[in-house]
């Protein structure tokens, strides 16, 4: 998280990262399944590849829904791909994303370390509105949604150490 006051122009960002007890090549297929976080994300519907992916510059449209916002599509743009150590896109525009997003892997004792991060801005997003109309709340609103951002990301985290998990357990 960013110290200090949270400005979007700032571009404050969200990271949570968990240890997963699979080889790195098992977790990359999971962090690398665009679709996949919608299983268990309370926002993130789906996503589908515009371009054969994953890889560097592939597009792909992912589609979400808020209590405040209702439902949008965006178009993503991978920015990040090196197996099996990062992948990563931008969101709306690749040079002037609204949000980007990113998986990091390190293989360690006793499995993979998982980094998931966020990053809001530079560009305006479904905030900027939120933002304009309520100046003096622009903290409030950020620290609000990065806590979101957050909560989803923990949540898909989870559920790719439990699949990757299984998986091992399973025999492969």
């Amino acid at each position: 998280m960013t110290n200090g006051p949270l400005r979007y122009a700032d571009g404050p960002a969200a990271e949570v990262t968990t240890v997963v007890n699979a080889p790195i090549e098992v977790v990359w297929q999971l962090v690398t399944d665009i679709d996949l976080p919608a299983r268990f994300s309370a926002e993130f519907l789906g996503a589908a590849w515009l371009d054969q992916g994953p890889r560097l510059s592939a597009r792909f449209l992912g589609r979400n829904q808020h209590p405040a916002i209702g439902h949008w599509e965006t178009t993503s743009y991978v920015c990040t791909y090196e197996p099996p150590s990062a992948f990563g896109w931008h969101v709306s525009d690749p040079e002037h994303p609204s949000s980007s997003w990113w998986f990091a892997l390190e293989e360690q004792p006793g499995g993979v370390r998982v980094s998931y991060r966020a990053r809001i801005g530079p560009a305006p997003s479904g905030l900027s509105a939120a933002i304009a109309a309520m100046p003096e709340k622009e903290e409030r609103i950020i620290a609000r949604r990065l806590s979101e951002f957050e909560q989803n990301m923990r949540a898909t985290l989870q559920g790719i150490k439990e699949l990757a998990e299984a998986a091992q357990a399973a025999g492969g």
